[in-house]
C-alpha cells in the first residue's frame, strides 16, 4: 500500500499541520478525526486496515488530517465565540489547503466528533464535498459547549440550521451528493442515536436523498463496530457511483 506523510506549515492555522495519505488513486476520501485525534489515528485504530482491499485497487484514497478540537470546541479556556472563530479557521484549513491535493471532490468521513465536523463540513459546502459518510457523529454542540448559541455557533451546528436552510443552491447539491449517515442503538450511542434520527427528519422533510442507517442494539459506539461500517458503506456507495 503507498503511504505517503506531510507536514506543513498552516497558513489558515498559524501552526504547523500533518496529513497522512493512503492509497494510489480513486475516489478521494477526507477523514476526520474523532475528538481531539490527528492524523495517526484512523491507521492506529484499524480503521486503514479495515478498507485496505479498496485502497490497493486504486478504488479508494484516504486523506487522514489532524484536529484543532482542543483549540476550538473543546477549549472551555476561551469564549465560545473564539472557539467557532478557531473552527473557521480549520475549515479555511482544510477547503484551501488539504482539499487542492486531492484531484477531486472528496468524499468526507469520520466518527463520534469526526461524524460531526464531517457532516457539518458536507452541508456548509456541498461544492467541496461531493459524498458523506458520518459515523455516530453527534449534530448539535451541546456536549460541548453546553446551550451556548449565537450567530457563529448556529452556522456550525446541522440540526440548527439545516431546518430553516431553503437556499436551492444549496439543497441542489446536496440532492445530487451521496449521504450515509449511521448510528448504533448500543452502549454510548446516546445522543448521537437522537441526532440521527433528527438528521433523519430534516433530510426527508427537504426531500434530500440519504441513506439514515441505524444499527442494532449490540452496536457500540467504539472503533470496532466503525470498522465494520466503514468497509460496509465505501463499497455500497462505489457500487451506486458505477
Amino acid at each position: 500500500m503507498h503511504t505517503l506523510s506531510e507536514r506543513w506549515f498552516s497558513p489558515a492555522l498559524d501552526q504547523d499541520m500533518s496529513l497522512n495519505i493512503y492509497g494510489h488513486g480513486g475516489q478521494p476520501i477526507l477523514i476526520l478525526p474523532a475528538q481531539e485525534g490527528n492524523h495517526r489515528e484512523y491507521e492506529g485504530f484499524g480503521m486503514v486496515d479495515a478498507v485496505i482491499p479498496f485502497i490497493e485497487m486504486g478504488r479508494i484514497q484516504l486523506y487522514c488530517v489532524d484536529s484543532v478540537d482542543a483549540q476550538s470546541w473543546c477549549n472551555n479556556a476561551i469564549p465560545v465565540r473564539d472557539r467557532a472563530r478557531r473552527h473557521v479557521q480549520y475549515e479555511r484549513y482544510l477547503i484551501d489547503e488539504v482539499v487542492p491535493m486531492m484531484g477531486g471532490r472528496p468524499w468526507v468521513s469520520g466518527c463520534s466528533m469526526g461524524g460531526y465536523q464531517s457532516a457539518n463540513f458536507y452541508f456548509r459546502h456541498p461544492d467541496v464535498a461531493s459524498g458523506l459518510i458520518a459515523l455516530s457523529g453527534v449534530y448539535d454542540l451541546t456536549l460541548f459547549i453546553g446551550d451556548a448559541m449565537d450567530e457563529d455557533v448556529f452556522l456550525q451546528v446541522p440540526l440548527a440550521y439545516l431546518p430553516g436552510l431553503n437556499d436551492d443552491w444549496y439543497l441542489s447539491r446536496y440532492r445530487q451528493g451521496r449521504i450515509v449517515i449511521c448510528v448504533g442503538q448500543g452502549a454510548w450511542e446516546e445522543p448521537m442515536l437522537t441526532h440521527t434520527r433528527q438528521m433523519r427528519h430534516i433530510l426527508e422533510a427537504k426531500g434530500i436523498p440519504a441513506w439514515v442507517d441505524i444499527w442494532g442494539h449490540d452496536v457500540n459506539h467504539d472503533w470496532p463496530w466503525w470498522r465494520v461500517m466503514m468497509p460496509f458503506f465505501v463499497e455500497k456507495l462505489l457500487a451506486s457511483s458505477g
